[in-house]
């Protein structure tokens, strides 16, 4: 569940990043409402101060809102405003820390509340998708769960667990959201059979050079209830394959330049 609970532990330095845009800003309003209202409207033309507080302010909130989505952004202001000042804290250090843990602690019971919920929510629409899917025409269940339906058979080697192969690719969730495409990069593919989520890895062993399938792969083999960062908790999985071909020759590295 790193996925979910990384953000949490960026809420200290996304708070820090933020105090240092506002400070930022400060400086360049030099504590003026009239200057306050012209930094407020940037502009190409603004001073250089202006601009890297505004980008500093623009683009910590922006990665912050995810995670501090319920911030009260007036009582930050002030706050980094009365520290900016050198005025005492209406709050003790102490008090500070402990407000903070407490509430990164909620935050992040919230969190995975919320991800619980939402794993229990795509194993049923999951499964209910594999349930239908297996009746379709062409499509073809495993003893380990995994559907897969031939597009094109290939006549080509098939790998096996300790081999490389080169694919190009699309894997989306069973709603038909894009998480990866090689065919987007415009470029293959190369990895070892061992180390893809265990139902592709069966699925490529399927799988023929010159062959394309597609794969409908349960959750429980490929990310679990843990997910990554683009796959939620829980997914079911559909990859289109093309398998080019088996141990190909890896591509070179670019040479190092001499020191």
């Amino acid at each position: 569940m790193t996925h979910m609970t990384q953000p949490l532990k960026r809420t200290a330095s996304l708070l820090s990043v933020t105090a240092l845009s506002l400070a930022i800003v400060g400086c360049a309003n030099n504590g003026t409402d009239t200057e306050a209202k012209t930094a407020s409207a940037i502009t190409e033309q603004s001073t250089e101060l202006q601009k890297v507080g505004y980008s500093f302010g623009y683009l910590s909130g922006r990665d912050g809102k995810d995670v501090l989505d319920d911030l009260d952004l007036d009582a930050f202001e002030q706050g980094m405003r009365d520290a900016y000042a050198d005025k005492e804290s209406a709050l003790t250090d102490e008090q500070m820390q402990t407000v903070m843990a407490t509430y990164q602690e909620r935050k992040q019971k919230e969190m995975m509340e919320k991800m619980q919920k939402e794993g229990v929510e795509n194993k049923a629409a999951g499964d209910k998708f594999l349930a239908e899917n297996a009746k379709k025409e062409g499509v073809q269940t495993t003893a380990s769960g995994l559907q897969y339906k031939v597009l094109k058979a290939g006549t080509g080697a098939s790998p096996s667990e300790q081999e490389v192969v080169e694919v190009n690719y699309e894997g989306k969730l069973s709603d038909g959201e894009v998480f990866d495409s090689s065919y987007e990069r415009g470029e293959p593919a190369y990895f070892p059979v061992a180390q893809v989520v265990p139902g592709f890895a069966e699925g490529l062993q399927l799988m023929k050079e010159g062959g394309k399938y597609e794969l409908y792969i349960p959750a429980d083999l490929g990310y679990g209830e843990t997910g990554t960062p683009s796959i939620p908790s829980n997914s079911t999985l559909i990859f289109t394959v093309d398998m080019i071909k088996v141990n190909p020759e890896l591509p070179q590295m670019p040479a190092q330049p001499t020191q």
